[in-house]
C-alpha cells in the first residue's frame, strides 16, 4: 500500500472496504460535522452501510472512474479526498474533501488536494478539476481559491440531501492554470 507523508506526523493513502470498521468509527466521531455536506454520510448509517460506501468506490476506481483516499493524523482516520468523479474520455474529473474537528487546522486537506490535482493533470492528463460545494460552506470555498479555482457558477437546488434540495456552487481550474509551486 502506498502513503503520502501530508506532515511529519500525518498522512494519505488509500481507503478501501477493508477498512470499513474504523471508517465507521471516523463517520461516527464525524457525522454532525458532515452530514450537512456530504451525502454518503447519512448514507453509512451501520458497518454494512460504511463498507458499501467503501465498495462503491472501489468498483469506480476498478474502472477508473473515481477514487477515494483517508487522511491519517497520529495514526487515527480524521478526514479524507476523493476523486468523486473522473473521466479519462472527457479529461474533467470532480475533486471533494471531508474532515472531522480533529483535522482541522493542520493544512492536511489543502495537502492532500494538491496531490491529486498533481496527478490529474501531470500523471493522467486531465483538462478540467471541478469543485463542487454549497454556497453556505465557507470553509471549502476559501480551500478552492487557495488550490486556485475559479468560480464558475451556481446551480440552483441542485442535489438533494438531507430531504431538501440545495444550490451548489462549481469551481474549476484548468491544467494550464495550475501552478503547483503556487498552490
Amino acid at each position: 500500500m502506498f502513503t503520502v507523508p501530508l506532515a511529519d506526523n500525518a498522512e494519505l493513502r488509500p481507503l478501501e472496504p477493508w477498512q470499513a470498521p474504523e471508517f465507521f468509527a471516523h463517520i461516527e466521531r464525524a457525522r454532525a460535522h458532515m452530514d450537512p455536506w456530504i451525502g454518503w454520510a447519512g448514507r453509512s448509517t451501520d458497518l454494512d452501510s460504511a463498507r458499501a460506501t467503501l465498495q462503491g468506490y472501489a468498483d469506480r476506481q476498478a474502472a477508473d472512474a473515481g477514487r477515494l483516499f483517508g487522511i491519517w493524523l497520529d495514526g487515527t482516520l480524521v478526514g479524507g479526498t476523493m476523486f468523486v468523479s473522473f473521466s479519462t474520455a472527457t479529461a474533467i474529473a470532480e475533486i471533494g474533501v471531508w474532515t472531522e474537528p480533529a483535522g482541522e487546522g493542520h493544512g492536511l486537506v489543502g495537502a492532500a488536494v494538491r496531490h491529486l490535482i498533481e496527478y490529474a493533470f501531470t500523471v493522467r492528463g486531465l483538462h478540467r478539476l471541478e469543485w463542487h460545494t454549497s454556497p453556505d460552506n465557507v470553509r471549502s470555498q476559501a480551500l478552492a481559491r487557495r488550490m486556485g479555482m475559479t468560480l464558475d457558477g451556481t446551480l440552483r437546488e441542485s442535489y438533494l440531501n438531507n430531504g431538501v434540495f440545495h444550490d451548489a456552487q462549481i469551481w474549476s481550474i484548468l491544467a494550464h492554470e495550475w501552478q503547483p509551486t503556487a498552490a
